[in-house]
């Protein structure tokens, strides 16, 4: 199965990010927006995963969520991958804990590599939340500059999410232009994956003296 170690926002999170983007994409119809339900934040994309790993990985994780603290996250700027004018992918930032949350992130990737899951080839960690996709290189700039001042309500990311990625192949007739769980936004000619939990740990160890 195809896999991927990542948190969720939670719902007020979510909801407080889908009114401050209300304004910005109807300018934007040539993004692919993708269904709030199905944001994230990636710690570590393990892709396909056999199934005689999925023990030994399950154990490494639930090991690693005890050595980490809850986080303080909050949602905050905005970007683009590659880069905003030739963007592939548009971003929220991410602001708070971000060296306790690269920790979870390295300590997530080792051990998934140890099971024997995982890539060998990891790129540098960079917290984000992926809200549209581009189906060619676009220039987002007036965007990423309009919502640079976003700037959400902070939460705790006290929960690891090892997600499985479900892929449905094909196009939908009857787009409302929003993608909707697994449903095609219009956009793009492709279904948006359904992410489903298949396990999840709490960070459980104490954070250090003078941290909340």
């Amino acid at each position: 199965m195809r896999l991927f170690v990542g948190l969720l926002p939670p719902p007020p999170v979510r909801d407080e990010l889908v009114l401050a983007l209300e304004a910005h994409r109807p300018r934007w119809p040539g993004l692919r927006w993708l269904d709030p339900e199905n944001w994230h934040v990636t710690l570590s994309f393990l892709g396909e995963v056999p199934d005689p790993v999925l023990p030994e990985l399950r154990a490494r994780l639930a090991d690693a969520a005890t050595r980490h603290a809850p986080l303080t996250l909050s949602l905050t700027g905005a970007g683009a991958f590659p880069s905003a004018g030739r963007a592939r992918v548009f971003l929220a930032g991410l602001g708070g804990d971000l060296p306790g949350l690269a920790r979870l992130a390295d300590h997530v990737g080792n051990e998934a590599l140890e099971a024997g899951a995982g890539q060998t080839d990891r790129r540098r960690f960079t917290p984000h939340l992926s809200l549209a996709r581009c189906r060619a290189d676009m220039d987002v700039s007036p965007l990423v500059e309009a919502f640079g001042t976003f700037s959400g309500a902070g939460w705790e990311a006290g929960t690891v999410h090892l997600i499985r990625s479900n892929f449905r192949g094909g196009t939908t007739g009857g787009t409302t232009g929003r993608t909707t769980g697994g449903t095609s936004d219009g956009t793009s000619g492709r279904a948006e994956p359904r992410y489903e939990t298949v396990e999840e740990w709490h960070l459980t160890a104490r954070a250090p003296r003078g941290q909340s």
